[in-house]
Protein backbone atom coordinates (compact mmCIF):
# COMPACT_ATOMS: atom_id res chain seq x y z
CA UNK A 1 0.00 0.00 0.00
CA UNK A 2 2.85 2.38 0.83
CA UNK A 3 4.52 1.64 -2.50
CA UNK A 4 1.21 2.12 -4.33
CA UNK A 5 0.56 5.43 -2.61
CA UNK A 6 4.06 6.65 -3.45
CA UNK A 7 3.65 5.59 -7.07
CA UNK A 8 0.36 7.45 -7.35
CA UNK A 9 1.89 10.51 -5.72
CA UNK A 10 4.83 10.41 -8.12
CA UNK A 11 2.53 10.23 -11.13
CA UNK A 12 0.41 13.06 -9.83
CA UNK A 13 3.45 15.17 -9.04
CA UNK A 14 4.76 14.66 -12.58
CA UNK A 15 1.46 15.79 -14.04
CA UNK A 16 1.39 18.78 -11.72
CA UNK A 17 4.95 19.70 -12.76
CA UNK A 18 3.99 19.66 -16.44
CA UNK A 19 0.93 21.78 -15.78
CA UNK A 20 2.97 24.18 -13.67
CA UNK A 21 5.07 25.17 -16.66
CA UNK A 22 4.28 28.66 -18.01
CA UNK A 23 0.81 28.39 -19.61
CA UNK A 24 -0.21 29.91 -22.93
CA UNK A 25 -0.77 33.61 -22.34
CA UNK A 26 -2.45 34.50 -25.61
CA UNK A 27 -5.87 35.18 -24.08
CA UNK A 28 -4.47 37.51 -21.43
CA UNK A 29 -2.38 39.37 -24.02
CA UNK A 30 -5.35 39.70 -26.36
CA UNK A 31 -7.48 41.31 -23.67
CA UNK A 32 -4.58 43.63 -22.76
CA UNK A 33 -3.54 44.68 -26.26
CA UNK A 34 -6.85 44.42 -28.09
CA UNK A 35 -5.76 41.60 -30.39
CA UNK A 36 -8.67 40.02 -32.26
CA UNK A 37 -6.86 37.20 -34.05
CA UNK A 38 -9.07 34.13 -34.03
CA UNK A 39 -6.05 31.91 -34.71
CA UNK A 40 -4.32 33.23 -31.59
CA UNK A 41 -7.39 32.41 -29.56
CA UNK A 42 -7.65 28.90 -30.99
CA UNK A 43 -3.97 28.17 -30.24
CA UNK A 44 -4.43 29.25 -26.65
CA UNK A 45 -7.52 27.07 -26.30
CA UNK A 46 -5.59 24.12 -27.74
CA UNK A 47 -2.78 24.49 -25.23
CA UNK A 48 -5.26 24.84 -22.41
CA UNK A 49 -6.98 21.61 -23.52
CA UNK A 50 -3.59 19.83 -23.64
CA UNK A 51 -2.87 20.90 -20.08
CA UNK A 52 -6.34 19.75 -19.09
CA UNK A 53 -5.70 16.35 -20.69
CA UNK A 54 -2.53 15.92 -18.60
CA UNK A 55 -4.59 16.65 -15.55
CA UNK A 56 -7.14 13.98 -16.54
CA UNK A 57 -4.33 11.39 -16.71
CA UNK A 58 -3.39 12.25 -13.15
CA UNK A 59 -7.00 11.97 -12.02
CA UNK A 60 -7.14 8.43 -13.32
CA UNK A 61 -4.14 7.52 -11.18
CA UNK A 62 -5.80 9.01 -8.12
CA UNK A 63 -9.08 7.13 -8.41
CA UNK A 64 -8.60 5.46 -5.03
CA UNK A 65 -7.89 8.68 -3.14
CA UNK A 66 -10.60 10.24 -0.93
CA UNK A 67 -13.28 12.15 -2.91
CA UNK A 68 -12.76 15.90 -2.80
CA UNK A 69 -12.89 18.68 -5.31
CA UNK A 70 -10.66 18.06 -8.34
CA UNK A 71 -8.16 20.68 -7.19
CA UNK A 72 -7.94 19.24 -3.69
CA UNK A 73 -7.29 15.71 -4.99
CA UNK A 74 -4.56 16.95 -7.27
CA UNK A 75 -2.84 18.98 -4.55
CA UNK A 76 -2.93 16.08 -2.06
CA UNK A 77 -1.39 13.55 -4.43
CA UNK A 78 1.20 16.01 -5.70
CA UNK A 79 2.49 16.68 -2.22
CA UNK A 80 0.62 19.98 -1.89
CA UNK A 81 1.76 21.48 -5.19
CA UNK A 82 -1.10 23.45 -6.78
CA UNK A 83 -1.61 23.48 -10.55
CA UNK A 84 -0.55 26.68 -12.23
CA UNK A 85 -3.60 28.91 -12.59
CA UNK A 86 -3.99 32.60 -13.29
CA UNK A 87 -4.74 34.76 -10.22
CA UNK A 88 -8.41 35.30 -11.06
CA UNK A 89 -8.99 31.51 -11.02
CA UNK A 90 -7.23 30.69 -7.76
CA UNK A 91 -10.46 30.78 -5.77
CA UNK A 92 -11.18 27.38 -7.35
CA UNK A 93 -8.25 25.75 -5.54
CA UNK A 94 -9.95 25.97 -2.14
CA UNK A 95 -13.57 25.54 -3.23
CA UNK A 96 -15.65 22.70 -1.81
CA UNK A 97 -18.05 22.43 -4.74
CA UNK A 98 -20.28 19.82 -3.11
CA UNK A 99 -20.81 21.92 0.02
CA UNK A 100 -21.52 25.00 -2.12
CA UNK A 101 -24.09 23.11 -4.21
CA UNK A 102 -25.67 21.58 -1.09
CA UNK A 103 -26.43 25.01 0.36
CA UNK A 104 -27.98 26.18 -2.90
CA UNK A 105 -30.06 23.01 -3.17
CA UNK A 106 -31.41 23.48 0.34
CA UNK A 107 -32.22 27.12 -0.33
CA UNK A 108 -34.04 26.15 -3.52
CA UNK A 109 -36.16 23.61 -1.68
CA UNK A 110 -37.11 26.22 0.90
CA UNK A 111 -38.07 28.74 -1.80
CA UNK A 112 -40.25 26.19 -3.60
CA UNK A 113 -42.08 25.31 -0.40
CA UNK A 114 -42.79 28.99 0.26
CA UNK A 115 -44.24 29.77 -3.19
CA UNK A 116 -47.98 30.40 -3.25
CA UNK A 117 -50.63 33.08 -3.64
CA UNK A 118 -48.15 35.89 -3.06
CA UNK A 119 -46.18 34.84 -6.13
CA UNK A 120 -49.33 34.73 -8.27
CA UNK A 121 -50.37 38.19 -7.05
CA UNK A 122 -46.94 39.49 -7.98
CA UNK A 123 -47.24 38.02 -11.48
CA UNK A 124 -50.66 39.62 -11.89
CA UNK A 125 -49.19 42.95 -10.83
CA UNK A 126 -46.61 42.63 -13.59
CA UNK A 127 -49.38 41.68 -16.05
CA UNK A 128 -51.41 44.72 -14.96
CA UNK A 129 -48.58 47.13 -15.71
CA UNK A 130 -47.88 45.36 -18.99
CA UNK A 131 -51.55 45.69 -19.97
CA UNK A 132 -51.55 49.34 -18.91
CA UNK A 133 -48.65 50.00 -21.28
CA UNK A 134 -50.68 48.31 -24.02
CA UNK A 135 -53.74 50.48 -23.32
CA UNK A 136 -51.71 53.71 -23.40
CA UNK A 137 -49.90 52.70 -26.58
CA UNK A 138 -52.95 51.45 -28.45
CA UNK A 139 -55.15 54.36 -27.38
CA UNK A 140 -52.65 56.82 -28.85
CA UNK A 141 -51.71 54.65 -31.81
CA UNK A 142 -53.38 57.00 -34.30
CA UNK A 143 -51.28 59.99 -33.28
CA UNK A 144 -48.19 61.25 -35.05
CA UNK A 145 -45.23 59.16 -33.81
CA UNK A 146 -44.31 60.39 -30.34
CA UNK A 147 -42.23 59.19 -27.36
CA UNK A 148 -45.19 58.30 -25.11
CA UNK A 149 -46.85 56.02 -27.63
CA UNK A 150 -43.58 54.43 -28.72
CA UNK A 151 -42.32 53.80 -25.17
CA UNK A 152 -45.67 52.40 -24.02
CA UNK A 153 -45.87 49.99 -26.96
CA UNK A 154 -42.24 48.91 -26.58
CA UNK A 155 -42.68 48.25 -22.85
CA UNK A 156 -45.78 46.21 -23.63
CA UNK A 157 -43.79 44.02 -26.03
CA UNK A 158 -40.80 43.89 -23.69
CA UNK A 159 -42.75 42.92 -20.58
CA UNK A 160 -44.82 40.18 -22.25
CA UNK A 161 -41.61 38.48 -23.36
CA UNK A 162 -39.05 38.96 -20.59
CA UNK A 163 -41.38 38.66 -17.61
CA UNK A 164 -44.78 37.13 -18.35
CA UNK A 165 -43.93 34.58 -21.06
CA UNK A 166 -40.35 33.88 -20.00
CA UNK A 167 -41.07 32.92 -16.41
CA UNK A 168 -44.42 31.28 -17.16
CA UNK A 169 -43.01 28.98 -19.86
CA UNK A 170 -40.23 28.03 -17.43
CA UNK A 171 -42.92 26.67 -15.12
CA UNK A 172 -42.50 29.31 -12.43
CA UNK A 173 -46.24 29.42 -11.79
CA UNK A 174 -47.31 25.84 -12.55
CA UNK A 175 -48.03 25.06 -8.90
CA UNK A 176 -49.43 28.41 -7.77
CA UNK A 177 -52.05 29.14 -10.47
CA UNK A 178 -55.13 26.93 -9.95
CA UNK A 179 -56.68 28.16 -13.22
CA UNK A 180 -53.84 26.68 -15.25
CA UNK A 181 -53.66 29.76 -17.47
CA UNK A 182 -50.08 30.54 -16.42
CA UNK A 183 -48.94 26.99 -17.09
CA UNK A 184 -45.78 26.12 -18.99
CA UNK A 185 -47.75 23.55 -21.01
CA UNK A 186 -50.48 25.92 -22.16
CA UNK A 187 -49.25 29.50 -22.22
CA UNK A 188 -49.03 30.77 -25.79
CA UNK A 189 -48.88 27.25 -27.24
CA UNK A 190 -51.00 24.96 -29.35
CA UNK A 191 -52.66 27.45 -31.69
CA UNK A 192 -52.27 30.83 -33.31
CA UNK A 193 -55.09 32.11 -31.09
CA UNK A 194 -53.24 31.20 -27.90
CA UNK A 195 -50.07 32.75 -29.30
CA UNK A 196 -51.86 36.02 -30.09
CA UNK A 197 -53.67 36.19 -26.75
CA UNK A 198 -50.86 35.11 -24.42
CA UNK A 199 -47.56 36.08 -26.03
CA UNK A 200 -47.39 37.41 -29.55
CA UNK A 201 -43.85 38.08 -30.74
CA UNK A 202 -41.44 37.20 -33.53
CA UNK A 203 -40.60 33.87 -31.89
CA UNK A 204 -42.81 30.80 -31.79
CA UNK A 205 -43.49 29.97 -28.10
CA UNK A 206 -42.87 26.24 -28.60
CA UNK A 207 -39.55 27.03 -30.29
CA UNK A 208 -38.57 29.43 -27.53
CA UNK A 209 -39.28 26.78 -24.91
CA UNK A 210 -37.02 24.25 -26.58
CA UNK A 211 -34.23 26.69 -27.41
CA UNK A 212 -34.14 28.59 -24.14
CA UNK A 213 -35.44 26.30 -21.40
CA UNK A 214 -33.47 23.24 -22.42
CA UNK A 215 -30.61 23.97 -24.77
CA UNK A 216 -29.51 27.32 -23.31
CA UNK A 217 -30.13 26.49 -19.65
CA UNK A 218 -28.60 23.04 -19.86
CA UNK A 219 -25.52 24.26 -21.75
CA UNK A 220 -24.94 27.78 -20.53
CA UNK A 221 -21.79 29.38 -21.96
CA UNK A 222 -20.59 26.28 -23.78
CA UNK A 223 -19.21 27.60 -27.09
CA UNK A 224 -20.27 24.47 -28.98
CA UNK A 225 -23.67 24.13 -27.36
CA UNK A 226 -25.19 27.31 -25.96
CA UNK A 227 -27.12 29.15 -28.69
CA UNK A 228 -26.80 32.35 -26.64
CA UNK A 229 -23.00 32.23 -26.50
CA UNK A 230 -22.41 35.43 -28.40
CA UNK A 231 -18.62 35.38 -28.63
CA UNK A 232 -18.72 32.48 -31.08
CA UNK A 233 -21.47 34.13 -33.10
CA UNK A 234 -19.77 37.52 -33.36
CA UNK A 235 -16.46 35.89 -34.34
CA UNK A 236 -18.11 34.83 -37.61
CA UNK A 237 -18.94 38.37 -38.66
CA UNK A 238 -17.29 39.38 -41.91
CA UNK A 239 -18.34 43.03 -41.87
CA UNK A 240 -17.26 45.74 -39.43
CA UNK A 241 -18.06 44.46 -35.94
CA UNK A 242 -19.23 47.82 -34.62
CA UNK A 243 -21.68 48.11 -37.54
CA UNK A 244 -22.91 44.53 -37.02
CA UNK A 245 -23.40 45.19 -33.31
CA UNK A 246 -25.67 48.13 -34.10
CA UNK A 247 -27.68 46.01 -36.54
CA UNK A 248 -28.02 43.31 -33.88
CA UNK A 249 -29.40 45.82 -31.40
CA UNK A 250 -32.05 46.95 -33.87
CA UNK A 251 -33.15 43.68 -35.47
CA UNK A 252 -31.93 40.73 -33.37
CA UNK A 253 -35.39 39.35 -32.50
CA UNK A 254 -36.54 38.63 -36.06
CA UNK A 255 -33.14 38.26 -37.71
CA UNK A 256 -31.50 36.09 -35.03
CA UNK A 257 -33.90 34.88 -32.33
CA UNK A 258 -36.83 33.81 -34.52
CA UNK A 259 -34.86 31.53 -36.91
CA UNK A 260 -32.44 30.27 -34.26
CA UNK A 261 -35.19 29.24 -31.83
CA UNK A 262 -37.09 27.56 -34.65
CA UNK A 263 -33.94 25.64 -35.59
CA UNK A 264 -33.76 24.24 -32.04
CA UNK A 265 -37.38 23.07 -32.26
CA UNK A 266 -36.91 21.49 -35.69
CA UNK A 267 -33.75 19.69 -34.59
CA UNK A 268 -35.64 18.13 -31.69
CA UNK A 269 -38.40 16.96 -34.06
CA UNK A 270 -36.23 15.88 -36.99
CA UNK A 271 -36.47 12.21 -37.86
CA UNK A 272 -33.68 10.33 -39.55
CA UNK A 273 -30.37 11.65 -40.79
CA UNK A 274 -29.77 15.38 -41.03
CA UNK A 275 -29.04 16.82 -44.51
CA UNK A 276 -25.48 16.34 -45.68
CA UNK A 277 -23.11 19.10 -44.58
CA UNK A 278 -25.69 20.60 -42.24
CA UNK A 279 -24.01 21.84 -39.06
CA UNK A 280 -26.36 21.57 -36.05
CA UNK A 281 -24.15 24.06 -34.18
CA UNK A 282 -24.58 26.75 -36.83
CA UNK A 283 -26.17 29.98 -35.59
CA UNK A 284 -29.30 30.15 -37.74
CA UNK A 285 -29.74 33.80 -38.66
CA UNK A 286 -32.22 34.90 -41.30
CA UNK A 287 -29.32 35.06 -43.77
CA UNK A 288 -28.33 31.46 -43.00
CA UNK A 289 -31.91 30.29 -43.55
CA UNK A 290 -31.82 31.45 -47.17
CA UNK A 291 -28.22 30.33 -47.64
CA UNK A 292 -28.78 26.79 -46.34
CA UNK A 293 -31.88 26.41 -48.47
CA UNK A 294 -29.99 27.48 -51.60
CA UNK A 295 -27.31 24.87 -50.82
CA UNK A 296 -29.85 22.12 -50.22
CA UNK A 297 -28.77 21.74 -46.60
CA UNK A 298 -31.80 23.20 -44.81
CA UNK A 299 -33.95 21.47 -42.21
CA UNK A 300 -36.71 24.01 -42.81
CA UNK A 301 -37.38 26.41 -45.66
CA UNK A 302 -37.57 30.18 -45.62
CA UNK A 303 -41.22 29.83 -46.61
CA UNK A 304 -41.94 27.65 -43.58
CA UNK A 305 -40.23 30.16 -41.29
CA UNK A 306 -42.27 33.00 -42.76
CA UNK A 307 -45.65 31.27 -42.65
CA UNK A 308 -45.33 29.65 -39.20
CA UNK A 309 -43.06 31.97 -37.22
CA UNK A 310 -42.32 35.46 -38.55
CA UNK A 311 -45.21 36.08 -40.95
CA UNK A 312 -48.14 35.96 -38.50
CA UNK A 313 -46.57 38.53 -36.20
CA UNK A 314 -45.49 40.77 -39.08
CA UNK A 315 -48.94 40.86 -40.68
CA UNK A 316 -51.21 40.82 -37.65
CA UNK A 317 -49.27 43.08 -35.32
CA UNK A 318 -48.07 45.75 -37.74
CA UNK A 319 -50.87 45.88 -40.30
CA UNK A 320 -54.05 44.11 -39.18
CA UNK A 321 -53.99 45.62 -35.68
CA UNK A 322 -54.16 49.25 -36.93
CA UNK A 323 -56.38 48.42 -39.92
CA UNK A 324 -59.61 49.85 -38.39
CA UNK A 325 -57.96 53.26 -38.40
CA UNK A 326 -58.29 53.25 -42.20
CA UNK A 327 -61.99 53.93 -41.66
CA UNK A 328 -61.03 57.26 -40.12
CA UNK A 329 -58.36 58.14 -42.63
CA UNK A 330 -55.17 56.83 -44.26
CA UNK A 331 -52.97 59.19 -42.24
CA UNK A 332 -54.18 57.63 -38.98
CA UNK A 333 -53.40 54.15 -40.27
CA UNK A 334 -49.88 55.05 -41.38
CA UNK A 335 -49.23 56.92 -38.12
CA UNK A 336 -50.15 53.71 -36.31
CA UNK A 337 -47.88 51.59 -38.53
CA UNK A 338 -45.01 54.01 -37.92
CA UNK A 339 -45.58 53.95 -34.16
CA UNK A 340 -45.60 50.15 -34.12
CA UNK A 341 -42.39 49.84 -36.13
CA UNK A 342 -40.56 52.49 -34.09
CA UNK A 343 -41.74 50.82 -30.87
CA UNK A 344 -40.38 47.53 -32.21
CA UNK A 345 -36.95 49.07 -32.74
CA UNK A 346 -36.95 50.44 -29.18
CA UNK A 347 -38.10 47.05 -27.83
CA UNK A 348 -35.25 45.37 -29.73
CA UNK A 349 -32.67 47.74 -28.24
CA UNK A 350 -34.18 47.30 -24.78
CA UNK A 351 -34.25 43.52 -25.19
CA UNK A 352 -30.67 43.46 -26.45
CA UNK A 353 -29.51 45.37 -23.37
CA UNK A 354 -31.24 43.19 -20.79
CA UNK A 355 -30.45 39.84 -22.42
CA UNK A 356 -26.89 40.09 -23.73
CA UNK A 357 -25.35 41.17 -20.41
CA UNK A 358 -26.64 38.01 -18.71
CA UNK A 359 -23.73 35.79 -19.73
CA UNK A 360 -21.29 38.04 -21.56
CA UNK A 361 -18.11 39.82 -20.47
CA UNK A 362 -14.43 39.19 -19.87
CA UNK A 363 -15.23 38.49 -16.20
CA UNK A 364 -17.76 35.75 -17.06
CA UNK A 365 -16.69 32.11 -17.43
CA UNK A 366 -17.30 29.85 -20.41
CA UNK A 367 -16.89 26.08 -20.37
CA UNK A 368 -15.33 23.57 -22.75
CA UNK A 369 -17.60 20.61 -21.97
CA UNK A 370 -21.09 19.78 -20.77
CA UNK A 371 -22.18 18.88 -17.26
CA UNK A 372 -25.04 16.95 -15.68
CA UNK A 373 -28.15 18.96 -14.88
CA UNK A 374 -28.45 19.82 -11.16
CA UNK A 375 -24.97 18.51 -10.41
CA UNK A 376 -22.54 20.57 -8.28
CA UNK A 377 -20.87 21.77 -11.48
CA UNK A 378 -24.27 22.83 -12.86
CA UNK A 379 -24.83 25.11 -9.86
CA UNK A 380 -21.31 26.48 -10.03
CA UNK A 381 -21.72 27.29 -13.72
CA UNK A 382 -25.08 28.92 -13.08
CA UNK A 383 -23.28 31.43 -10.85
CA UNK A 384 -19.94 31.91 -12.58
CA UNK A 385 -21.42 31.86 -16.08
CA UNK A 386 -24.09 34.46 -15.29
CA UNK A 387 -24.29 38.11 -14.24
CA UNK A 388 -26.75 40.16 -12.21
CA UNK A 389 -27.54 43.82 -12.62
CA UNK A 390 -28.78 46.14 -9.88
CA UNK A 391 -31.68 44.48 -8.06
CA UNK A 392 -34.56 45.67 -5.92
CA UNK A 393 -37.53 47.99 -6.41
CA UNK A 394 -40.49 47.09 -8.62
CA UNK A 395 -39.81 49.75 -11.27
CA UNK A 396 -36.13 48.82 -11.53
CA UNK A 397 -36.90 45.11 -11.76
CA UNK A 398 -39.70 45.73 -14.27
CA UNK A 399 -37.45 47.73 -16.58
CA UNK A 400 -34.83 44.97 -16.38
CA UNK A 401 -37.50 42.37 -17.16
CA UNK A 402 -36.52 40.63 -13.89
CA UNK A 403 -33.48 39.42 -15.84
CA UNK A 404 -31.33 41.32 -13.34
CA UNK A 405 -31.71 38.18 -11.18
CA UNK A 406 -29.99 36.06 -13.81
CA UNK A 407 -27.76 34.16 -11.38
CA UNK A 408 -30.70 33.05 -9.25
CA UNK A 409 -32.72 32.25 -12.38
CA UNK A 410 -30.04 29.90 -13.71
CA UNK A 411 -29.68 28.12 -10.39
CA UNK A 412 -33.45 27.47 -10.24
CA UNK A 413 -35.04 28.18 -13.64
CA UNK A 414 -38.52 27.12 -12.56
CA UNK A 415 -39.12 29.60 -9.72
CA UNK A 416 -41.23 32.76 -9.79
CA UNK A 417 -39.94 36.29 -10.25
CA UNK A 418 -40.74 37.09 -6.63
CA UNK A 419 -38.75 34.08 -5.43
CA UNK A 420 -35.67 35.34 -7.27
CA UNK A 421 -35.94 38.68 -5.50
CA UNK A 422 -36.21 36.88 -2.16
CA UNK A 423 -33.31 34.55 -2.96
CA UNK A 424 -30.83 37.14 -4.23
CA UNK A 425 -29.28 38.28 -0.92
CA UNK A 426 -29.05 34.68 0.31
CA UNK A 427 -27.34 33.47 -2.87
CA UNK A 428 -24.89 36.35 -2.71
CA UNK A 429 -24.07 35.50 0.92
CA UNK A 430 -23.52 31.81 0.06
CA UNK A 431 -21.15 32.80 -2.74
CA UNK A 432 -19.21 35.12 -0.44
CA UNK A 433 -18.98 32.36 2.18
CA UNK A 434 -17.47 29.89 -0.32
CA UNK A 435 -15.36 32.43 -2.20
CA UNK A 436 -17.30 32.04 -5.46
CA UNK A 437 -17.36 35.16 -7.67
CA UNK A 438 -20.79 36.80 -7.72
CA UNK A 439 -20.73 39.36 -10.53
CA UNK A 440 -23.21 42.23 -10.17
CA UNK A 441 -22.96 45.67 -11.76
CA UNK A 442 -25.25 48.33 -13.18
CA UNK A 443 -26.59 47.91 -16.69
CA UNK A 444 -24.28 50.52 -18.23
CA UNK A 445 -21.11 48.94 -16.83
CA UNK A 446 -22.28 45.56 -18.10
CA UNK A 447 -23.14 46.89 -21.55
CA UNK A 448 -19.62 48.32 -21.87
CA UNK A 449 -18.27 44.80 -21.30
CA UNK A 450 -20.80 43.28 -23.69
CA UNK A 451 -19.70 45.68 -26.42
CA UNK A 452 -16.05 44.76 -25.82
CA UNK A 453 -16.92 41.12 -26.52
CA UNK A 454 -19.11 41.91 -29.52
CA UNK A 455 -16.46 44.11 -31.11
CA UNK A 456 -13.62 41.66 -30.41
CA UNK A 457 -11.74 43.86 -27.94
CA UNK A 458 -12.02 41.30 -25.14
CA UNK A 459 -12.60 37.57 -24.71
CA UNK A 460 -14.70 35.51 -22.34
CA UNK A 461 -12.91 33.98 -19.36
CA UNK A 462 -12.09 30.29 -19.84
CA UNK A 463 -12.88 27.96 -16.95
CA UNK A 464 -9.77 25.82 -16.25
CA UNK A 465 -10.58 22.39 -17.68
CA UNK A 466 -8.28 20.60 -15.22
CA UNK A 467 -10.28 22.00 -12.28
CA UNK A 468 -13.64 20.64 -13.46
CA UNK A 469 -15.39 17.95 -11.40
CA UNK A 470 -14.81 15.04 -13.75
CA UNK A 471 -17.72 13.03 -12.34
CA UNK A 472 -20.14 15.78 -13.45
CA UNK A 473 -18.98 16.03 -17.06
CA UNK A 474 -21.07 14.75 -19.96
CA UNK A 475 -21.24 14.99 -23.72
CA UNK A 476 -24.33 15.91 -25.74
CA UNK A 477 -25.70 14.82 -29.06
CA UNK A 478 -25.62 17.30 -31.94
CA UNK A 479 -29.35 18.00 -31.71
CA UNK A 480 -29.25 19.30 -28.15
CA UNK A 481 -31.31 16.34 -26.99
CA UNK A 482 -30.53 13.27 -24.91
CA UNK A 483 -27.17 13.47 -23.25
CA UNK A 484 -24.47 10.83 -23.10
CA UNK A 485 -22.64 10.57 -19.79
CA UNK A 486 -18.91 10.21 -20.41
CA UNK A 487 -18.41 8.43 -17.09
CA UNK A 488 -21.36 6.05 -17.09
CA UNK A 489 -24.14 4.77 -19.36
CA UNK A 490 -26.62 6.94 -21.32
CA UNK A 491 -29.24 8.64 -19.19
CA UNK A 492 -32.15 11.00 -19.70
CA UNK A 493 -32.18 14.66 -18.89
CA UNK A 494 -33.80 16.06 -15.81
CA UNK A 495 -37.37 17.37 -16.37
CA UNK A 496 -37.43 20.28 -18.81
CA UNK A 497 -37.04 23.62 -17.14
Amino acid sequence: NTFRTRAISAAMAAAAFVMAQPPAQELTLRARHGCTSRECHQRADGRQQLRGSLALVSFGAAASLPRRTSAARLRQAAGGAAPSVVPEDRWLLSLDTEAFAKELTELGQKLREEQGEEDLRHLKRVVFWSDLCAVVGLASLWMTPNPITILALSLWTHSRWTMVAHHTIHGGYNKVDPSGHYSSKNFGMGSLWRRVVDWFDWMLPEAWSRYHNQVHHYRVNEPDGDPDYFEKYTDTWKLNREFMTVLSMLFFKWAFAAPNTYKALKLSQFKGELPANFDPKLTMTIYQVFRMESLGQAIFSAGELMTKVIGPYLLLHFFLLPLPLLLIGPSFFWNAVANLFLAELVANIHGFMVTTFNHTGEDVYCFSSGCRVNSPSFYLRAVTGSVNCCTGGFLNDFLHGYLNYQIEHHIWPDLSMLSYAKAQPHVKAICQKHGVPYVQENIFARMAKVLRIFTGRARMRRFPAHLERQEDLISWDDRGGVLRDVQRSPQDLAPAM
